[in-house]
């Protein structure tokens, strides 16, 4: 016998069709439907909603075998799946994280085959894995974050089965497991889940219609988002979740949603025994997500940190588009890089020019100083910053190795948790472009020429901006694996493990307190040094020769520095990390 429960306070009548054959179910006064029925342990089934003859998925849907359209599968963790039982787990600050998309990481684009490559993610020094979402989403292939069954996983990934084989060995290797949810919005096609109840709110987002954490009748969908978010990581055996946007999550209750989530993550760690950690993406700029509950915070383990990124970016590439043109003119770049590292974040309730208004929470209000800098996470690529370029093409279509180089050295010798997207340790070749596989004409045709429109605006022709539904978009994105061993791509991907090798072994850079980092800069020169206690990071982001005030014994260097007793020369675009005496 099996128990079959729904939340459906819209419909007055809800049957359940199990293998065609219908059920009748009982309502309690809170909106749930019950019922207890024979059913094979792989039965299909679904829920029939008033006189509608059509059979919709379930909400919690475990399985979707058929697509987010179809009926939902009763699934269960096959007998002996799990042997990692000796897996004791680890929090994400002070990791390196490895970004990656299942569908084009390996050629196959399965859990099964990204399996055969873990021992090349270790090799690398990769300590955790995020992946981008795997929940179920309609069509073949896309990015993920159009979920509509958010507690079943992607069937072409290799559905629940296959990603229960990857966790389990990941924790083999010794590698934990990010998973990115997306809480803050439902995707436009397979979201039946308005017909059962009120899981839409009066406010919408960028991506679409607002998901109810505040409005009338909410508390069953906190439920369904804090259920969804405690079963990856109870069920699945995650170490963790990257929360995508979560200031899209508009929350006027006192007990902010991620507060909340945050207090049963940290019960949900003690009874498991192990740590578990709750990764923000943010566009706020406010410490309060990492602050411990007791200081007024959310208690969030870290956050993505974009001002970094974008500081970073701006010195290295010279772009100043978009909100890159915050980041400094060409005369103070490496000004506002220096700020950024020292401080965390650049906009501090500050005006921003791109948003025309001030932006970030002021830092004497909310001290960044009393939170470790290994609560920000990192970065100098990451999906959005690659696939929503125009083209998305990575920094190495358009940059030289050097420059790719100084953005290892310089995220990967930060006092910050550091994160990289999938083949950026190879200067992949390959792009990172938007792609999708609606099967709704309309849908298709509609988010296609979004795209067209939306770069229109910024100078791009039409013809030049890949179209997502195009399947050649998808197969261009994936990973070539074939480049990791050769020319330039081998020499940064030794330049990448050195570093992360480094990163582990050397104390200092394990240091993750910020008043502990000085920053010193030649606008001029265009030289920027990093100093770790006695480490220290000097990077030539110019296009001439230069000499850094700096000495010491050589450790990790791009090219062939010259040191001196007082000064060490770097060529253009190289860096060199020295131990002082």
């Amino acid at each position: 016998m099996a128990e079959f429960r729904v939340w459906a306070p819209k419909p007055e009548l809800v049957r359940l069709d199990v293998d065609g054959a219908v059920h009748t179910m009982r309502r309690s006064d809170d909106g749930w439907w019950h019922t207890t029925v024979a059913a094979a342990p792989e039965a299909r089934y679904g829920y029939l909603l008033d006189d509608d003859p059509a059979v919709l998925p379930d909400p919690r849907s475990a399985r979707q075998p058929d697509g987010v359209h179809a009926r939902s599968q009763l699934w269960s963790a096959s007998d002996g799946a799990w042997t990692d039982s000796g897996w004791s787990g680890r929090s994400v600050e002070g990791a390196v994280i490895y970004e990656l998309h299942v569908g084009t990481f390996t050629p196959v684009g399965t859990f099964e085959s990204a399996i055969e490559k873990l021992d090349y993610l270790v090799d690398l020094g990769i300590d955790f894995v995020e992946l981008m979402p795997v929940n179920s989403f309609s069509g073949s292939h896309g990015w993920g974050y159009d979920g509509v069954l958010w507690y079943s996983v992607h069937e072409p990934y290799g559905g629940p089965e296959g990603l229960v084989a990857f966790v389990d060995a990941c924790h083999t290797h010794g590698l934990g497991v990010l998973i990115d949810a997306v809480f803050n919005h439902f995707g436009p096609s397979g979201n039946y889940l308005p017909r059962f109840g009120p899981y839409l709110s009066s406010a919408s987002n960028p991506w679409g219609g607002g998901v109810n954490i505040a409005d009338a009748d909410s508390d069953e969908v906190r439920r369904y988002i804090i259920g969804c978010a405690l079963r990856w990581m109870r069920d699945f055996h995650a170490d963790g979740l990257r929360l995508d946007a979560v200031h899209a999550l508009v929350d006027t209750t006192a007990i902010h949603i991620l507060e909340e989530l945050a207090t049963e993550t940290r019960w949900l760690s003690e009874q498991l025994g192990r740590p578990l950690s709750l990764v923000a993406e943010s566009d706020l700029n406010d410490p309060r997500l990492i602050t411990s509950p007791d200081r007024g915070g959310y208690g969030m383990t870290a956050q993505w940190d974009d001002d970094i990124h974008h500081a970073i970016h701006t010195a290295v590439s010279g772009e100043r588009q978009g909100y890159y043109a915050d980041f400094g003119a060409h005369s103070d770049s490496l000004a506002t890089l220096a700020h950024t590292l020292r401080h965390g974040f650049f906009h501090a309730g500050t005006y921003s020019s791109f948003r025309r208004r001030r932006h970030g929470r002021p830092l004497d209000t909310t001290e960044l100083s009393g939170i470790p800098a290994s609560r920000l996470i990192v970065y100098t690529c990451t999906h959005d910053q690659v696939g929503n370029r125009a083209l998305g093409d990575r920094p190495s279509q358009y940059l030289n190795a050097g420059q790719l180089a100084i953005k290892a050295a310089l995220a990967l010798g930060s006092p910050y948790t550091s994160m990289l997207f999938m083949g950026e340790e190879w200067g992949a070749s390959t792009p990172f472009q938007f792609f999708s596989s609606h099967p709704e004409p309309e849908l298709a045709l509609a988010t296609a020429e979004g795209r067209k429109a939306e770069f229109a605006e910024h100078g791009w022709h039409s013809d030049e901006i890949p179209d997502p539904q195009d399947p050649q978009t998808f197969q261009h994105s994936k990973l070539n694996w074939d480049e990791v061993g050769s020319g330039e791509h081998a020499r940064l991907h030794k330049l990448y493990r050195d570093l992360i090798a480094l990163r582990r072994s050397e104390p200092d850079l394990a240091d993750p307190w910020l008043e502990h980092l000085i920053v010193d800069y030649d606008e001029d020169q265009r030289w920027i040094v990093m100093r770790r206690n006695r480490l220290v990071i000097a990077c030539n982001l110019g296009t001439e020769a230069i000499r850094v005030p700096v000495n010491g014994d050589l450790i990790l260097a791009w090219d062939s520095p010259i040191l001196g007793a007082t000064s060490t020369a770097l060529p253009a675009h190289s860096f060199a990390i020295l131990r002082g005496k």
